[in-house]
């Protein structure tokens, strides 16, 4: 960039509480300033979700200063210079600016100064090195400036050794890349990370879904899913088969619906042919038992297609529930041969917009009343019942269910008289 960026106009920085925050840390001495990604994303002129502060004072400082107005100041990674400052209800984290003394993964051994160029060398990337000041003022140490005009994702220094402080970064290459990138990776990060590529084998599920989960809502996933399948990074963390085709055209049926990206729909998309693959996925991901749930629940999607009886879809909607109905369907039209712009498959996806499956209207007391007994032959009972229902397209009036009612009762077992 010819002219140095200014966040003159972004109220946040202003006003608020990161101005309050900015106000309590600078002075006597002390210097604070917004760093990462919040002063990235508002050159972008993209949401800005949080906002991280780095300063040149101690972590003690920090705290006896929100102490002396009553902000709650948390110490959740002191030992790294960082406390959590929450103002408003609001948590902000506050690190002291610090350098790396010798690193070990992950894990570094770091030292607290007040060089803010220092500071920037350390992170992963260049256009998230950036800093700025309660003026709006923007520092680049590293040459972020250029390569955010670029849409260029550049390791900071030499990639290998970046790598291999965090083999993370590899995934946070891609992710950042699908995120703000065009064309192209870089190469000079690309070939670094195929070549250290067996260190993603070395991370925790925890943080690789992390990662991943951010990478596939991504504006450019479907490119960047392509060259990480070329550099054999995408099966390394799938453990099977990619439908990159299947993939893109879910990208397209959500845009048709107007619904947000989701990410385990996308992964489902991506990752799930049969019940096999979602149970490989879960276990690779450690996927959380809903999430888990959802991918399970994409095991037949080579079922469904538009029908012209509509209750066929009401039924397929009242079992799965809304998310689950929508995540089927829309890969079951990723998969099939017709277009984003089908009006069939377009009706079948926005059902649950439309119509919203009734709760079934029979308990066990309708069917004591009628004389059956309690036990399994009840829940038998009220499952036929119920399917009945389901088979008369959920009728709500009182004697359409009367006689449902009545009809299962004369399969089951009054009370011995």
């Amino acid at each position: 960039m010819t002219d140095a960026p200014h966040l003159r106009d972004v109220p946040w920085l202003h006003k608020g509480e990161v101005a309050r925050l900015l106000a309590l840390l600078n002075g006597d001495g002390e210097e604070a300033r917004v760093v990462g990604g919040a002063v990235r994303n508002a050159l972008l002129s993209l949401p800005v979700e949080e906002v991280d502060v780095a300063t040149t004072a101690l972590p003690e400082e920090v705290m006896r200063r929100a102490d002396a107005i009553g902000a709650k100041a948390i110490p959740t990674g002191i030992e790294h210079g960082t406390v959590t400052v929450v103002l408003n209800h609001k948590p902000f984290e506050v690190t002291t600016l610090r350098e790396d003394v010798e690193t070990f993964g992950r894990k570094a051994r770091v030292v607290f100064g007040r060089d803010w160029r220092a500071d920037a060398e350390r992170r992963d990337f260049t256009i998230n090195a950036l800093s700025a000041e309660a003026d709006g003022t923007v520092y680049d140490y590293v040459g972020g400036f250029d390569d955010i005009a670029s849409r260029r994702v550049r390791f900071i220094g030499e990639p290998q050794r970046r790598i291999e402080e965090d083999y993370l970064r590899i995934l946070r290459f891609f992710r950042f890349h699908a995120h703000f990138g065009a064309g192209a990776p870089d190469q000079r990060g690309l070939q670094a990370s195929i070549r250290a590529r067996g260190g993603v084998e070395t991370l925790s599920r925890e943080r690789v879904r992390m990662e991943m989960l951010k990478l596939i809502v991504a504006p450019r996933t479907t490119p960047t899913l392509a060259v990480m399948a070329e550099s054999g990074l995408l099966s390394m963390v799938l453990g099977g088969v990619a439908y990159l085709a299947g993939f893109e055209n879910i990208t397209k049926a959500e845009a048709a619906l107007g619904v947000e990206p989701d990410a385990i729909r996308r992964l489902g998309a991506l990752g799930v042919w049969v019940a096999e693959d979602a149970e490989r996925l879960t276990q690779r991901l450690r996927l959380a038992n809903a999430e888990a749930d959802r991918l399970s629940a994409l095991e037949q999607w080579w079922r469904v297609k538009p029908h012209p009886d509509i209750q066929v879809a009401h039924a397929l909607l009242y079992r799965l529930g809304p998310q689950s109905y929508v995540d089927r369907v829309l890969v079951a039209w990723a998969r099939s041969e017709a277009g984003a712009a089908d009006q069939a498959w377009r009706e079948l996806a926005s059902l649950p917009q439309r119509w919203t499956a009734p709760a079934f209207p029979l308990k066990a007391a309708d069917f004591i009343g009628r004389g059956m007994a309690a036990g399994p032959a009840l829940g038998a009972i009220l499952r036929a019942a119920e399917e009945a229902w389901i088979g008369a397209d959920f009728p709500q009036d009182r004697a359409a269910i009367e006689a449902i009612a009545d009809g299962a009762a004369q399969s089951g077992h009054p009370f011995p008289q």
